[in-house]
């Protein structure tokens, strides 16, 4: 897997902040506060309490440091390692107001792209050895886009475009509106920077041969099952990327890489895969 590049400290402290602004409100911690003697001090771990990837070890820690500067933090692991049930993931020491109140921001995005970086190595390992990269879509948690497909990343898949605005992607929608797929494609070429790739949508192997005359950079096999896949796969002899999408899951995606396909995209990644079982426990010498 290629070197994962961090998240940078300006995505992440605005939504680390939009979150614990959420959580504490206008009176902030109050069952900490009633609780935990303010000199107190603490040392937790978090710790996996289930097999998987991590992703989000910045983002974890920006919660900690942003409720309290001056909190230790000593990462034991990396995004995109694998850890075991009972791994510990970090420890933090010092106030133990501020490591209970930031807890929760904390392993919400913790648990929530390691849950992401998790099952996307699942389908990365299901397609090994085929060509096929697995990538994410915009079917996103708004908001978290960035964090989310950083998971992906973590878990050894691909980025898709990042919005609407970095790649022309004509889906059936825009074909409709626009007449068809070659007066699609026209006007996307005309409009297009040289710098701007365009990927077309089709659901037949009689609009892929019209995309394939018309001279896309990518197209997205809708829907298609794995023989119709194999015969676009044929028809396309290298001069498109290709990839499929639709309704994709563990059980299928082997079968749709061994097509030939050169991308397999899979929404669910991000709109549905489950939190990583992570915990906080305060430890006592």
């Amino acid at each position: 897997m290629p070197e994962l590049e961090p998240l940078p400290p300006h995505i992440i402290e605005p939504a680390v902040r939009a979150a614990l602004a959420e959580d504490l409100g206008r009176a902030g911690d109050v069952t900490t506060e009633a609780t935990v003697p303010a000199d107190a001090t603490a040392r937790a771990v978090i710790a996996a309490r289930a097999p998987g990837g991590i992703a989000g070890l910045d983002v974890a820690r920006a919660a900690f440091r942003l409720v309290n500067a001056s909190l230790k933090i000593a990462v034991q692991t990396g995004d995109g390692e694998d850890v075991g049930p009972g791994d510990a993931l970090c420890h933090i020491e010092g106030s133990a107001r501020a490591i209970l109140t930031a807890e929760r921001v904390a392993l919400n995005f913790l648990g929530h792209m390691s849950g992401i970086a998790t099952a996307t190595a699942a389908f990365v390992a299901a397609a090994e050895g085929t060509g096929a990269r697995i990538t994410c879509t915009r079917k996103t948690t708004p908001g978290l886009r960035a964090f989310e497909k950083y998971a992906v990343r973590a878990g050894g898949g691909v980025n898709h475009r990042f919005g609407l605005y970095d790649a022309i992607l004509i889906k059936d929608n825009h074909i409709a509106v626009a007449g068809g797929v070659t007066p699609a494609l026209k006007a996307a070429k005309a409009r297009a920077g040289h710098m701007l790739r365009i990927e077309i949508e089709v659901d037949t192997l009689e609009q892929l041969e019209e995309v394939l005359t018309g001279g896309a950079d990518a197209v997205l096999l809708d829907n298609m099952d794995t023989d119709t896949l194999r015969k676009a796969v044929e028809m396309n002899k290298g001069r498109a990327v290709l990839e499929a999408s639709g309704g994709v899951t563990l059980d299928t995606v082997r079968g749709i890489a061994e097509t030939g396909v050169d991308l397999i995209s899979v929404g669910w990644l991000t709109h549905s895969a489950p939190n990583l079982d992570l915990g906080l426990d305060v430890v006592f010498e």
